[in-house]
């Protein structure tokens, strides 16, 4: 969403109309889940996907009818076969696509693509809600405040974790993303940082060596801190919906910072290291008096199974786990995602 309200933005000062496209509602197995979006102008896609393949193509063609006459509309998509409108999709789902008129001689789009940017970078809980009779659209704050359009009623019902359909109106919440926190910045930490920025996460490192917590090595972090891994409350604030990572530089910096971070409930945790340095570490926790359950919820040897051996590879194989513990998450709160053809 980020990047897409940032092309908007471009494309208003360019005085160019535009359509915001969304999959508004999705059952069974989708190409993309609720929320995916793309804008297009005349000229085409702009930026962003609804998943490709024929529900993105027929979307396209449909967007640029709509631009033309300068309207918003909903458009429902069957991907199986059936007797009225056959795609050629055979994912076995359904899907619902809102189609947003973006009218560049509206100041209040340059106003909302301004918001959306301002809270998204200050990393501040907030929801577009796109109305489905075609006006204008609401982005509300944390505490349901109009930010941006006009005020709503039943704004507290669309301030959920995931999105929301309504009979009046589809809303979707800024992705201001989970917080991954490295401990330790060596070279599969620097390989590690990118990779988990470019899905999203919003990434901390943290070395107990100036030369290993330079920020220069870590583009993209949103932090990078040079600090007593005995003392991580004086620099971070763990809470539970924060990923956590260890691989410091010794088995007994890893077994203080697990000792303090097993102390409070986190999204994830997950440790670097062989079976028998896990259970040379299990035991520590034990006679420090660590909960059972706490140790229990570790990942370790940390990430998939992929027999990973390079730095690079190893950091795909942390990512990949933390991706797919990600979406579990979200799924039990209620958030659907794609089935088809990645299932």
């Amino acid at each position: 969403m980020n990047s897409i309200f940032a092309k908007m933005l471009y494309e208003l000062e360019k005085n160019h109309d535009m359509m915001l496209v969304t999959i508004i509602s999705e059952a069974g197995s989708a190409p993309r889940g609720t929320g995916s979006q793309m804008l297009m102008n005349m000229d085409g896609l702009l930026l962003g996907t609804i998943g490709g393949g024929a529900v993105e193509h027929q979307s396209m063609i449909l967007a640029a009818q709509l631009l033309a006459e300068k309207r918003s509309d909903v458009h429902h998509y069957v991907l199986r076969k059936n007797k009225g409108e056959d795609i050629g999709m055979a994912c076995g789902g359904d899907v619902s696509v809102w189609f947003q008129f973006v009218d560049h001689t509206e100041p209040g789009w340059a106003e909302l693509a301004g918001a959306v940017l301002e809270q998204i970078n200050a990393r501040k809980p907030g929801w577009l809600v796109q109305k489905l009779d075609g006006s204008f659209p609401t982005l509300l704050g944390e505490n349901g405040e109009v930010l941006a359009g006009d005020a709503i009623p039943g704004a507290a019902d669309y301030r959920i974790p995931g999105c929301k359909l309504t009979a009046v109106g589809f809303s979707m919440p800024l992705p201001i993303g989970e917080r991954a926190i490295i401990f330790g910045g060596g070279h599969i930490a620097r390989a590690l940082a990118p990779l988990l920025h470019g899905v999203g996460f919003r990434v901390t490192v943290m070395d107990n060596r100036t030369e290993f917590a330079d920020p220069a090595d870590f583009p993209g972090a949103e932090r990078v801190v040079c600090g007593d891994y005995l003392r991580i409350a004086d620099y971070l604030d763990l809470n539970e919906e924060d990923y956590v990572v260890v691989m410091t530089n010794g088995h007994s910096h890893d077994f203080v910072v697990q000792e303090q971070a097993l102390r409070r409930k986190l999204a994830y945790i997950g440790v670097i290291g062989s079976r028998r340095k896990t259970a040379v570490v299990n035991a520590r926790l034990r006679e420090a008096n660590v909960p059972e359950e706490g140790i229990a919820q570790v990942h370790t040897p940390i990430g998939t199974p992929i027999k990973a051996v390079t730095p690079a590879e190893i950091a795909i194989s942390i990512a990949g786990e933390m991706i797919c513990e990600r979406a579990l998450r979200r799924e039990a709160d209620g958030q659907r995602h794609n089935g088809c053809p990645m299932h």
